[in-house]
């Protein structure tokens, strides 16, 4: 495996650690990627050279795990991959995180020239790919005979309380090979989905892929997003009167409206109160067709909805049709303010859609 060099002008025989590092980012890093981080570091120092198969024969780790780390700091930007046109390993650039600008990090160093990665292993992009590669049997034998992997399926057993069948351990490989996760994550993962209740491979697979998109490495990381998630969930179950666990579709309505619609919670909460004051059926759907109008008129906090309402409120005292541009911005938002509002008809045109 090819070389690259990892170097800097003025060179010395130390290694110069911030302390924005030490600070900001070396408590949400694991081992493996605290010690590769530190090691780059050194070997620039040094201007010497190295390859990942020679940081993981240093570390005693897989080149896979190397790799994974080095997307770790990539994602935390506090360095940049270059891949060539086979998508092999052509740079590393180390990125000089205390200064910022406009535009981001201040680039500092860069190295060179090519390494090639682990066949499996793929760059990360603008655009990931999240499908699932399908995995050849001597692929699977491979991963379940490694000792690296053999303790996370025999955990995911215990989790699952059965043996793992071959298509959920192509998943777990998955886990590792396509989303990059550590098996810390993985643990983490398996564990939230069955506290959950949720033991089908394919509700975990789903939950995995939205936690690598919102760029989750770490199982601190994932905590803090799940009571996040999960807070703003039961919270509009309450709002909405309703109780239990949410059904998918309940949870997918709050999903939406999360990071698609980018609502924060007071906006959500909103809705929810409309809602409940105009109809006691289908409320989800309602509260949906609500946000669903102030996102296409480019709602981003209360005071846009106000101007809705002083909007709608004018129109209606002038006892006439809105002029046809605040009629087409309003139209579907005035809807949710009639009090004499058919919702029978409403329901019966949500229940068709």
């Amino acid at each position: 495996m090819a070389h690259f060099k990892i170097y800097q002008e003025n060179c010395a025989d130390v290694t110069v650690v911030s302390n924005i590092f030490i600070d900001e980012y070396m408590k949400d890093a694991n081992d493996a990627q605290l010690k590769i981080y530190l090691y780059l570091l050194r070997m620039m120092s040094a201007g010497l050279s190295t390859s990942v198969s020679n940081i993981a024969d240093q570390f005693n780790h897989t080149e896979k795990d190397v790799v994974r780390a080095l997307k770790y700091w990539e994602k935390n930007r506090l360095l940049t991959l270059e891949y060539d046109d086979s998508k092999n390993l052509s740079g590393i650039q180390l990125l000089d995180f205390s200064k910022k600008t406009d535009k981001g990090f201040k680039e500092t160093t860069c190295l060179a020239p090519v390494v090639k990665l682990p066949a499996k292993a793929e760059p990360a992009g603008e655009n990931p790919d999240y499908s699932k590669p399908c995995y050849s049997l001597d692929q699977l034998k491979e991963f379940k005979n490694n000792e690296e992997t053999a303790q996370i399926l025999f955990v995911a057993e215990q989790y699952l309380g059965k043996p793992l069948s071959p298509s959920e351990i192509k998943t777990i490989l998955f886990f590792t090979d396509r989303l990059g996760f550590s098996e810390d994550l993985i643990d983490y993962l398996i564990q939230y989905c069955v506290d959950k209740g949720k033991k089908d491979f394919r509700y975990i697979e789903k939950v995995a892929i939205s936690w690598a998109q919102e760029g989750i490495s770490t199982p601190k990381q994932a905590a803090k997003y799940v009571v996040k998630y999960d807070k703003t969930v039961y919270s509009v179950m309450k709002a909405l009167g309703k109780s239990g666990t949410p059904t998918k579709a309940e949870a997918g309505f709050v999903s939406r409206w999360i990071k698609e619609y980018g609502f924060t919670s007071d906006i959500i909460m909103e809705a929810c109160n409309r809602t409940v004051m105009a109809t006691d059926k289908h409320r989800f759907e309602y509260a949906d067709s609500i946000l669903t109008s102030w996102h296409k008129n480019q709602v981003h906090n209360q005071s846009d909805i106000k101007v809705l309402d002083e909007a709608y409120a004018k129109s209606k005292a002038a006892g006439a049709r809105p002029q046809a541009r605040v009629s087409s911005q309003y139209s579907q938002f005035n809807q949710f303010m009639h009090t004499d509002y058919d919702f029978d008809a409403l329901e019966k045109e949500i229940l068709s859609n």
